[in-house]
């Protein structure tokens, strides 16, 4: 959770920022604007009369995150009652249509059952108050943006080709559902106890024609990037697509690998600019065999990057040639 709301550009330094930003056009129906349900209330401490929240885990501009106590699953005997409940922020709240985008969260990551995508258990309003709410298992761990500043100089082979091919797994899972994440990013990602977790699709889309009566994230109103992650046309406008999501991925492997931001930080329109793209090199502790593909998916426009997560999964999955075969190779 580290998103940010804003109503104007992002900073103006030459580095860009790791928090989402969103862009409220000026075609945004605004509460005063538009009022459609009632005014929402504090925070209770006990939501839909179950749920006792503990403290808060994270916040950021769209939404924070609580560990809670589930009291139902207390009262019978649950010596694991704990899970995590996320929320709008206030601000992001006050929009007419909110909790149709924290729906469409929750709809579209139900819909994903599989090990290394973090697990739902509901979506709820408490009526008082008005809050909607997602249920969700409560993770314990390093997200990655933590292990990256645990290990500076990047993974070895090893530890990076077991957390590559969990998150290239889950996310081309994903995008064989036809649910883009939307927001990949270190920090969306964490190492728990039972295994790796992708989270956070509250900037995540179904593919067209999925879903048709699901609330969508209207680009023309919000535009939501995190600036250092974000495909070249999603800066230009486009919509959101798997390549998108390709791109994002690549760069959180080639920081996994090498320690670093592929192109110092900035976004993919500044890089550009600066041709960074021409100065890449193989990461020292990234095999010879995975650069072709994941230097690919690095690719500024949208047309060169022609690969899929499927064809990342299966290049991360191949160990590297031994003596012999590097051998035979060059005779």
């Amino acid at each position: 959770m580290s998103e940010q709301l804003l109503d104007a550009p992002p900073l103006a330094s030459n580095e860009a920022s790791d928090l989402t930003y969103f862009a409220l056009a000026a075609t945004a129906a605004k509460p005063a604007e538009k009022a459609t349900r009632p005014v929402l209330s504090e925070l209770p401490e006990v939501l839909g009369g179950r749920y006792k929240i503990e403290r808060l885990l994270g916040v950021g501009g769209m939404g924070a995150v609580y560990r809670a106590r589930d009291l139902l699953r207390e009262q019978f005997g649950d010596p694991e009652p704990y899970v995590a409940l996320k929320t709008l922020s206030d601000d992001f709240a006050e929009y007419p249509d909110a909790n149709a985008l924290l729906y469409s969260e929750f709809a579209l990551t139900a819909r994903l059952n599989h090990p290394h995508v973090v697990r739902l258990f509901g979506f709820e309003v408490d009526v008082p108050s008005q809050r909607a709410f997602l249920i969700l298992e409560l993770l314990k761990g390093l997200t990655l943006d933590q292990l990256l500043c645990e290990r500076p100089e990047g993974l070895p082979w090893r530890e990076l080709q077991e957390i590559s091919i969990a998150l290239l797994d889950a996310l081309s899972y994903s995008h064989s559902l036809g649910v883009l994440h939307g927001d990949l990013k270190p920090s969306n990602v964490m190492l728990a106890e039972d295994g790796l977790r992708l989270f956070d699709y509250g900037l995540g889309q179904p593919v067209e024609g999925l879903l048709p009566g699901l609330p969508r994230l209207c680009r023309n109103r919000f535009t939501a990037w995190t600036p250092r992650y974000a495909a070249l046309e999603l800066l230009d406008g486009a919509p959101l697509t798997a390549a998108a999501d390709v791109y994002a991925l690549a760069c959180v492997l080639y920081e996994l690998a090498s320690g670093r931001h592929p192109f110092r930080r900035l976004s993919a329109k500044q890089a550009k600019a600066l041709e960074l793209d021409q100065r890449l090199q193989r990461p020292e502790q990234l095999p010879p065999h995975c650069w072709p593909a994941l230097r690919t998916a690095l690719a500024f426009d949208e047309a060169q990057r022609g690969i899929s997560c499927a064809q990342l999964l299966a290049v991360f999955r191949q160990p590297p040639p031994g003596r012999w075969s590097r051998w035979l190779g060059r005779h």
